[in-house]
């Protein structure tokens, strides 16, 4: 039987949000994944590493996956209803959870760890990171690529002006890199296919990645969701392309 707007609107509306494990959206949406699996690669580098940190953790979920972690493993993570999940989830496999601020030097050392990793940062700190890794260390990272997702947003905010369009590009991640010392050693780009099934799963979506339409809530977007609906039910998808990145930088020894 088919669900009414307002029935698929009020359920997405009321899940909770924290952490960043996107399984409500099973059945709901589908999401393409980058052929170098983000989880597989790092579980790699962790198997060879001695000390690890893990910036902006999220709910733990990617790094709680990761079968071999070197004794020394530090998560760290800013919003505080992740702060939470990530503790959960983290605190039990031995790994602490470090609550950290926005724009602040993380409270670690210099050349304290021989890997550090992140996935999705919302902003890469190139010089934060350079001076967190010991000589020689990695620097590995997945992250949204530019115009990621872009038929969604401008669906609700309209068309994004040349610089919407150019941030997060690789070729500026690259720069960022060299800039702050680091070797870049790869550099991957996919483009891949999304599809949301239904209006909740949008809902879900933009109430959990906050950043994709600034200030989004159902009641100041009621209008277009019901539009966003009815398109679903015409063409039995909204389908966007996702774009993400690969990067692995490195440490010189010298």
């Amino acid at each position: 039987m088919e669900r009414s707007f307002d029935a698929l609107v009020a359920e997405a509306a009321a899940e909770p949000t924290e952490g960043w494990d996107f399984s409500w959206l099973d059945g709901r949406a589908t999401e393409e994944r980058p052929s170098w699996g983000y989880q597989r690669t790092m579980a790699e580098h962790m198997a060879r590493a001695t000390a690890a940190l893990d910036i902006g953790t999220g709910g733990g979920e990617v790094l709680a996956g990761v079968p071999e972690r070197p004794r020394t493993t530090v998560a760290t993570e800013s919003w505080p209803p992740n702060i939470a999940a990530a503790t959960r989830l983290l605190h039990p496999l031995g790994v602490p959870v470090v609550a950290t601020e926005e724009g602040r030097p993380l409270p670690f050392a210099d050349g304290a760890f021989d890997l550090v990793v992140s996935r999705h940062p919302v902003a890469t700190r190139w010089e934060e990171i350079a001076r967190l890794l010991a000589p020689g260390g990695t620097y590995l990272s997945q992250q949204v690529g530019p115009e990621s997702v872009f038929e969604v947003v401008e669906f609700f905010l309209g068309p994004r002006p040349e610089e919407d369009r150019r941030s997060r590009h690789p070729d500026d991640a690259r720069r960022a890199a060299e800039a702050a010392g680091l070797d870049v050693v790869d550099l991957r780009t996919e483009r891949l296919h999304t599809e949301f099934l239904d209006v909740g799963a949008v809902v879900y979506f933009l109430r959990k990645v906050i950043w994709m339409v600034p200030g989004f809530t159902v009641d100041a977007h009621r209008g277009r969701l019901l539009d966003m609906h009815e398109h679903i039910r015409r063409e039995g998808a909204f389908t966007a392309t996702t774009t993400r990145f690969l990067i692995e930088a490195r440490k010189p020894r010298d």
